[in-house]
């Protein structure tokens, strides 16, 4: 069962989270790269993400590519609030 304490209470999957919601797809390298989180604390946190069912992996070959599981509603709800804040903070700039 997902908790919201196990995804809010990560400063490295909300980050992860934002950049998939940003990007759509993109490979570890990219994500770790975009958060500025090392490669296996990354690969660490996709993994939790897939487990829980937010995230989605695709593989081609030895390019695995992560992408937001828009079939989740818990995965949606969280990338609208992540949404939802970015335009928040726009507006309060």
């Amino acid at each position: 069962m997902i908790e919201i304490e196990d995804i809010i209470s990560s400063r490295g999957m909300i980050k992860i989270l934002k950049i998939l919601s940003k990007y759509e797809e993109m490979n570890i390298t990219q994500i770790s790269k975009k958060t500025m989180l090392n490669y296996e604390t990354t690969l660490s946190h996709l993994k939790k993400l897939i487990e829980m069912g937010i995230v989605k992996e695709k593989r081609f070959g030895k390019i695995r590519i992560f992408k937001i599981n828009k079939k989740n509603r818990i995965a949606l709800k969280i990338i609208e609030l992540i949404k939802e804040w970015e335009m928040e903070k726009i507006f309060l700039k």
